[in-house]
């Protein structure tokens, strides 16, 4: 027969595994709930960063944008004075080194318009591109191709390969 002693000591060591099992299991639950967390948190973390580096290039992209429009703008606020070169060169001036200085100041403005990314066309002999070409006028003729185009009244421009100014021309049609 067992003393009360043994049945105590039983007991409490029942109970005392009964109760390191429920730390066990409490603490079990912790710790897949932290995980838990932890991914989230993780997940949140991945999320936030992607986002940042969607906004950062958004951003890089709108700058870029705004300063290709923003040269767009002065290069076609200077194709008038440009132009105005152009007939000033074309006029005969008594002083030589009038005319060398005109062409100097041309040629610098022309060059610094070309590194912002300005691109003259080449209109003559062409056919006229109704999305190209402003034609100024229509010239009936047998001497050359029915749309193509004869002269040209003001040069017409791109930049970095988007239309900046189309060419103004006279466009050669087929007799009635």
């Amino acid at each position: 027969m067992k003393t009360i002693r043994e049945d105590e000591g039983a007991a409490t060591e029942t109970a005392a595994s009964a109760d390191l099992a429920a730390q066990v299991f409490a603490l079990t639950a912790e710790r897949d709930r932290l995980a838990a967390e932890r991914a989230e948190l993780n997940d949140r973390l991945l999320r936030r960063i992607a986002d940042f580096d969607n906004f950062r290039k958004r951003a890089e992209r709108d700058r870029s944008d705004f300063l290709q429009f923003a040269g767009m703008e002065f290069v076609r606020e200077m194709l008038p004075i440009l132009d105005d070169f152009e007939r000033a060169l074309k006029t005969e001036s008594a002083d030589p080194r009038y005319t060398k200085g005109v062409q100097l100041i041309y040629t610098r403005l022309y060059d610094a318009l070309k590194k912002m990314g300005l691109e003259p066309m080449d209109t003559e002999g062409k056919t006229f591109d109704p999305n190209l070409h402003q034609a100024v006028e229509r010239v009936e003729t047998d001497e050359a191709e029915d749309q193509s185009i004869l002269g040209e009244f003001q040069r017409g421009y791109n930049f970095k390969g988007k239309l900046l100014r189309p060419a103004m021309v006279r466009v050669a049609v087929r007799p009635s």
